[in-house]
């Protein structure tokens, strides 16, 4: 019998917010990235010693909806809220500020079904979807901005005997549309793009 999940990564998959990571360098230096910076470069810069500071993660600032945002509406009117989570590197406590914005936003994600990793590597990930598979679970939706973690993730569920989707959220694709689309009318009508 199937047992469906849809599990979205929340930064840059299903929201947008100026929500930023703060860092340490190995020489005591410190500085910020967003969301999308993090999710391409963390693991090169873990590997060389930076150290993260999620803090700022627990509130959702300036926050919007993201493309897959539509797809998880979409997935909650066909399979119910109950089915659906969060899983996020942001930290455990910033659950309450996660739901209430996707509550105000359409989106009835239970509580609990939200969890904050307080971790972004692949395989925290990967090995929380394994948990699912635990639980009875065998049919995956799984949507995550960071590549590594797509990888991972379906990585491990390759493993098993289990029905799977994957996909990796691309914000910077949709977001540039509009001037991709003007640029490709100017090429073939002439007018300005602008």
């Amino acid at each position: 019998e199937s047992k469906g999940i849809a599990v979205f990564d929340l930064d840059d998959a299903l929201i947008t917010s100026g929500s930023l990571i703060k860092f340490t360098r190995p020489d005591g230096t410190k500085g910020t990235l967003n969301a999308e910076q993090y999710a391409s470069n963390y693991e090169d810069l873990s590997n060389q010693g930076y150290k993260w500071d999620f803090s700022e993660f627990n509130e959702i600032v300036d926050g919007k909806t993201a493309p897959l945002f539509q797809k998880a509406l979409k997935l909650q009117n066909k399979f119910g809220p109950k089915s659906m989570f969060i899983l996020t590197a942001r930290p455990p406590g910033a659950a309450k500020a996660i739901f209430e914005f996707l509550k105000a936003n359409g989106l009835n994600i239970p509580i609990e079904n939200i969890t904050g990793l307080g971790n972004s590597t692949g395989a925290a990930k990967a090995d929380w979807i394994a948990g699912k598979v635990g639980e009875g679970y065998n049919d995956f939706y799984f949507a995550d901005d960071a590549i590594q973690n797509v990888k991972a993730v379906q990585s491990m569920l390759d493993q098993f005997d289990v029905k799977s989707k994957v996909q990796q959220a691309k914000v910077k694709f949709s977001l540039g549309m509009n001037e991709s689309f003007n640029d490709i009318l100017e090429g073939a009508t002439g007018v300005e793009s602008k």
